[in-house]
């Protein structure tokens, strides 16, 4: 009779057999669901006073992992959004725990049991044409550091790639040729190719001719030709906006991320008429619904969708009461 798996030997098969050999999950998955557990694993070592390499895997229930989601949303400030990434870490693993050790399997159905946390979706912030030439024209472009920020936040525009993806890139990754583009592994291990307009392909071009500062180097290098982490990109993406602020007030008052560059790619291809799969398909979603929030961002759309349901006879646009009470209430 074989001997019932312990919670170490469990873990460790998750990551390297299931995620790594079976899943082939993504360096960022991987990431994510190894930075759930050393959270985990530290608050069960206070909690229970034992080493991670000493818990059983009865130890790690589901009123442990209760007080782990609480504790992090109570004490630390994290969102109910990355609560629920955490919680799908820990499903994740014990659906693994279930199938390599079935006499586990009622602990694991009540870790499973345990439901995502409902929060309010905030509608997706994003730039608008003159926010994103502001932007474009706040790197020193006389310096080399400056025409590297230009060109990775002008692919990162217009083409939606992920920060993981744009870190990500080699210069192998680009084809210059007819039909240029760009190559990226995204989520889920899938390729795409992501066309590239003529003004990104020219400053992509000026940037490969840049002289290299070490043999093997990623597309956007920092200055030891290492690979630009992704809090360098954070760091210069805030630096660029702080100086495009100056000329262009409204980005004084809005958080750009580098996710916020890719929300703005999918309003662009919105906004010019593109078909919701057409997006997905673009950005890489798993799922076309995933689109549907620039949908719900997009007043302008929306505003046209008005101008075309008003009833015969009635008076074309949006209804403004002059009343201040109505007013007031509308407001609401």
């Amino acid at each position: 009779m074989s001997a019932v798996p312990t919670f170490a030997t469990l873990l460790e098969g998750f990551f390297t057999r299931r995620l790594m050999s079976q899943l082939r999950a993504s360096p960022h998955t991987i990431a994510s669901y190894r930075d759930t557990f050393r959270l985990l694993l530290r608050f069960a070592q206070q909690r229970l006073r034992k080493a991670p390499s000493d818990l059983a895997l009865g130890d790690v229930d589901a009123a442990l992992v209760l007080a782990f989601l609480d504790e992090q949303e109570q004490r630390r400030g994290t969102s109910a959004r990355t609560r629920n990434l955490r919680l799908t870490a820990i499903h994740s693993f014990f659906r693994y725990v279930a199938f390599e050790s079935p006499l586990h399997a009622a602990q694991a159905q009540r870790v499973l049991a345990i439901p995502s946390k409902r929060f309010t979706r905030t509608l997706v912030n994003y730039l608008t044409r003159a926010e994103v030439d502001a932007l474009l024209a706040a790197p020193d472009r006389s310096s080399w550091s400056g025409r590297r920020d230009h060109a990775l936040i002008l692919l990162a525009v217009q083409t939606g790639l992920r920060l993981s993806e744009l870190t990500g890139l080699q210069r192998e990754d680009l084809s210059m040729g007819t039909g240029s583009h760009v190559r990226v592994i995204g989520k889920g291990r899938k390729e795409r190719c992501t066309p590239l307009s003529k003004a990104t392909r020219a400053v992509l071009a000026a940037w490969l001719r840049e002289p290299l500062k070490s043999a093997e180097q990623s597309l956007f290098p920092n200055a030891q030709g290492e690979r630009l982490s992704s809090h360098g990109v954070h760091y210069l993406l805030a630096k660029h906006v702080a100086t495009a602020s100056s000329n262009c007030h409204s980005l004084a008052t809005k958080r750009v991320t580098p996710h916020v560059l890719r929300h703005t790619t999918a309003m662009d291809l919105l906004q010019a008429g593109v078909e919701q799969s057409l997006i997905a398909l673009w950005l890489g979603h798993e799922s076309i619904e995933t689109t549907q929030k620039y949908l719900d961002a997009n007043l302008a759309l929306k505003e046209q969708v008005l101008a075309k349901t008003t009833p015969p006879g009635a008076e074309a646009g949006r209804n403004r009461p002059g009343d201040k009470l109505l007013a007031f209430l509308s407001s609401l």
